[in-house]
């Protein structure tokens, strides 16, 4: 069985074709037009050790938000069109990850339910030319269009650049769990029969 998703999402601030294999071995082709995110979504891939492709044209020249958020909505797709019915997967994982100074911690729990936790204060505005206030942005539009509750919490850490990299690691890292089959289980993980 190949878990696979999909998407090609069209409005008039982005265009993006987005693919994503959650049985990967992590390798990645990345373009939003965006250097940080393309960084950030590279260390994703890696850590979930998912395939992912994806190109985005946007409308950088007002600013990066659209950009951000609308490849947020088209991953979050795209992840829940390769977890089909969810059969068998561990549904729930919990990862600390240290970057240097830093420690993160995500909690996933592939719910069906959306809902997002972000406890990261950031202690610059700008990483380089990115506004960092789009990373919460971008993990919301993730957790609701894939079905997730995701919590995020900074343990510690002083470098943004380290949070917002060590967020994506441990995100990449709790998917990477939660979405792994397990063969105990039979169907979805869930008393109500479905997720």
């Amino acid at each position: 069985m190949t878990r696979k998703g999909s998407v090609a999402r069209k409005t008039n601030e982005t265009d993006i074709r987005l693919e994503i294999e959650l049985d990967g071995s992590g390798c990645y082709e990345i373009n939003t037009g965006v250097g940080f995110l393309d960084h950030m979504l590279d260390l994703f891939a890696k850590h979930a050790m998912v395939d992912l492709k994806l190109a985005c044209k946007g409308d950088t020249q007002v600013d990066a938000h659209h950009t951000v958020e609308d490849c947020g909505i088209a991953l979050g797709e795209a992840i829940r069109i390769a977890l089909g019915d969810k059969v068998s997967i561990k549904r729930y994982a919990t990862k600390f990850v240290p970057m240097d100074e830093t420690l993160i911690m995500a909690n996933l729990d592939i719910s069906g339910r959306p809902y997002f936790v972000y406890n990261i204060d950031l202690l610059r505005d700008k990483v380089g030319d990115f506004d960092t206030e789009l990373c919460e942005e971008f993990f919301r539009a993730v957790s609701v269009n894939a079905g997730l509750t995701l919590h995020l919490n900074l343990q510690y850490g002083k470098n943004t650049h380290h949070i917002i990299e060590a967020a994506f690691k441990a995100f990449g890292q709790a998917l990477r769990e939660a979405a792994s089959i397990d063969p105990k289980i039979k169907g979805v993980f869930s008393t109500k029969g479905m997720l």
